[in-house]
């Protein structure tokens, strides 16, 4: 019996990583594309190179994307890929317009002309949401978006939805909520929040300079989120699913856990400065998970508490082997 394949875009990244390793665990074959400027940042598949194989491209290169779907022929595409910062999206407005929303499109459209059996897996964000008066958000929530990543993202969802109702592809979505792991770098303020605070209780660093801490987030972890999208192209028919943990945390609630784990006082090292607030502020998102719950049994295992001590052990560890 003939491996399953799967082209993982993005797969240095937190997500892909994750799904790489995932994937692999369940016998498949695992490929993943590599741009020019990830080449030199591989850690988070450095322990997969003799399991996966790497293909050079990019999500802004059509004839790159072309080559490697028809070259690799894949029962399964995952985009993992794209400008995934939103705080970067408001200086890169063209940038996040073109790789985060329209590329999904390029894909898509090569998906239609080789293989239109491709099953495709499209991540989409809270950030879509915005500003709203609902306490919680699911599928049918309106959007109303706060950033050109947000933007770009609700583009790509519509460039999706297309592609399934038109072309009847099996594209399939996920609206992920703010998912964190070791693998997060630190220009998010999780990892910032995990890493300082280990370099402090090392006395490596003296003080952690935030923006607002009042933002509360639904935080969950990365590793189960890439379970979810796995699970959600085995289902019989492609359709749309929030993914969170139905749970919202401030940054202040999160900043205070992670430094009484470390034994540490928040206004002895923390900072608070204007240029890391943002010009666009979105409501509190709280995730309604309830129709993937019903679909795949999902429910979130690892909570804010669980995801500091693993963000902690790693950095820790991290520090100690630097």
């Amino acid at each position: 019996m003939n491996k399953k394949k799967a082209l993982i875009l993005g797969i240095t990244g937190q997500d892909g990583s994750y799904l790489a390793e995932l994937l692999l665990g369940k016998g498949y074959e695992v490929h993943g594309l590599i741009r020019r400027s990830a080449t030199g940042n591989t850690k988070n598949i450095d322990h997969l190179f003799e399991k996966i194989t790497l293909h050079r491209g990019d999500l802004a290169d059509a004839t790159s994307l072309y080559r490697t779907i028809t070259s690799v022929r894949p029962q399964e595409i995952y985009n993992e890929a794209d400008q995934d910062h939103a705080g970067w999206s408001y200086d890169l407005p063209d940038y996040a317009s073109d790789i985060t929303g329209s590329a999904p499109g390029r894909v898509l459209e090569i998906i239609r002309a080789v293989d239109p059996t491709i099953r495709f897996f499209q991540p989409l964000t809270s950030n879509m949401f915005g500003l709203t008066d609902t306490k919680t958000q699911n599928e049918e929530t309106p959007l109303n978006p706060q950033s050109p990543y947000a933007c770009a993202k609700t583009y790509a969802w519509s460039l999706t939805k297309y592609y399934r109702n038109v072309h009847k592809l099996f594209a399939s979505t996920a609206i992920f909520f703010n998912h964190e792991s070791p693998r997060r770098t630190n220009s998010y303020v999780t990892r910032k929040i995990t890493q300082s605070a280990v370099r402090i209780s090392l006395g490596l660093q003296k003080e952690l300079r935030l923006g607002d801490l009042s933002a509360e987030l639904d935080f969950g972890f990365a590793g189960e989120y890439m379970e979810a999208a796995w699970n959600i192209l085995q289902l019989d028919h492609p359709d749309d699913f929030v993914i969170g943990t139905g749970e919202a945390v401030s940054v202040q609630k999160f900043l205070e856990e992670t430094f009484a784990q470390l034994g540490l006082k928040v206004d002895d090292h923390v900072v608070i400065d204007q240029k890391f607030f943002r010009p666009g502020k979105t409501s509190t998102l709280i995730a309604d998970y309830s129709k993937a719950k019903k679909a795949f049994g999902y429910e979130p295992k690892v909570k804010y508490k669980e995801l500091i001590k693993l963000m902690i052990d790693a950095d820790m560890e991290e520090e100690k082997n630097i």
